[in-house]
């Protein structure tokens, strides 16, 4: 199980929940070609397309597509003009999170909380009206180019924002995933314990748990992470940076290739990932493989569980176990042409841990994907 809190960071846990955010409203890519990317996350991950904001809607700055499986909602934007914020963003950063938005009660609230405590603003409370209602946002700025977002929707009854129409005449096959569990931020070497000071400080948020490179290492590569998380336990935000270690890291691969810090993985939950990843594989999504001497000590480490370890071990998947419960894991591959955002699945069953004995294993899985890419 990861280390928990110290006496030295214990305020941590003290700190008031003065956001009062109720969950992830979305998670809001820029890409190069949003009907390409609404089409991979339609049959690929079995993302029901739901609605839609363009020149037909009155949008004249870029095309998006939102996506929803259960509680997860995701947004796909791509712009129409090279001299388009959107198209800067994605030229140097290529397909990737910019917006990760978050549900509140007041933006206003929300927004002079954050600034007062040291956040840059990224935009002051506004409202867009159309016929459904009133929306509010407000953003501010966190690590690299990457925007938090406040969403007030309790006077919007529209499909998703202004300038967005529902899309009606595309049905998914679900693959049972259901929602956002947590979001891995990479920063620069060093800057880590900045960013853990900032959602403690401007967003009241607690370390959870903390990995070092003894966790998180192999022969060649390290890397050091703390979770930082809300006050009702819905918004986990794992924050990464690189250790010192013989050979470059996946977090400076990361940013290699991002330019800049970012968010690196979305990890969705589901309730059955046997299942999951059985229809995720036939729909061509790639994921990471462990080698199958892995499973030879697992049942050992583990113990019992109510998956087949047989069918675990054919599908890729990875589990861990600490003194609350087991979880399952699996990773993809990187979903666009850099190396750079991928996805994990993943099922809890009663484990609050993000799988800390398979770190290793993970890690020797990555460096050879970089081996391969002349990356390592």
């Amino acid at each position: 199980m990861a280390t928990k809190t110290t006496e030295e960071s214990r305020p941590m846990t003290e700190e008031a929940d003065f956001l009062q955010i109720k969950s992830i409203d979305h998670v809001h890519f820029y890409v190069g070609n949003a009907k390409h990317a609404m089409y991979y996350w339609w049959k690929a991950f079995g993302f029901k397309p739901v609605a839609y904001s363009g020149l037909e809607t009155g949008n004249r700055e870029y095309a998006s597509y939102v996506l929803e499986s259960g509680q997860a909602r995701l947004v796909v934007s791509a712009a129409y003009s090279p001299s388009s914020p959107l198209a800067s963003h994605h030229m140097v950063h290529g397909d990737g999170v910019k917006v990760i938005a978050m549900e509140v009660d007041d933006v206003e609230k929300a927004w002079k909380a954050t600034t007062s405590r040291g956040a840059k603003s990224a935009w002051a409370p506004r409202e867009e009206k159309d016929d459904h209602g009133i929306f509010r946002t407000s953003a501010i700025y966190t690590y690299g180019e990457t925007l938090h977002t406040f969403v007030d929707r309790a006077d919007y009854k529209g499909v998703f924002a202004p300038t967005y129409r529902p899309i009606k005449d595309k049905e998914a096959q679900s693959t049972g995933l259901a929602a956002i569990d947590h979001i891995v931020g990479n920063v620069q070497l060093g800057k880590m314990n900045q960013w853990v000071n900032f959602y403690h400080q401007v967003m009241g948020f607690r370390q959870l748990m903390h990995f070092d490179d003894k966790d998180i290492s192999t022969e060649y590569s390290a890397l050091m992470s703390k979770v930082m998380q809300n006050g009702n336990g819905r918004v986990k935000f794992p924050i990464n940076e690189p250790a010192e270690g013989k050979r470059k890291s996946q977090i400076e691969e990361y940013l290699d290739y991002y330019l800049t810090p970012g968010a690196q993985h979305l990890a969705i939950i589901t309730g059955d990932i046997l299942s999951t990843v059985d229809q995720l594989r036939k729909n061509g999504v790639e994921f990471l493989r462990v080698p199958d001497t892995y499973y030879e000590a697992l049942p050992d480490r583990v113990g019992s569980i109510k998956e087949d370890y047989k069918t675990i071990q054919e599908l890729g998947i990875l589990v861990d176990k600490d003194d609350e419960g087991y979880l399952l894991q699996i990773f993809t591959r990187p979903i666009q042409d850099r190396p750079t955002m991928f996805i994990e699945i993943i099922q809890r069953h009663g484990a609050q841990g993000f799988g800390k004995g398979n770190f290793k294993a993970l890690f020797e899985s990555l460096e050879l994907e970089q081996e391969r890419r002349g990356n390592l």
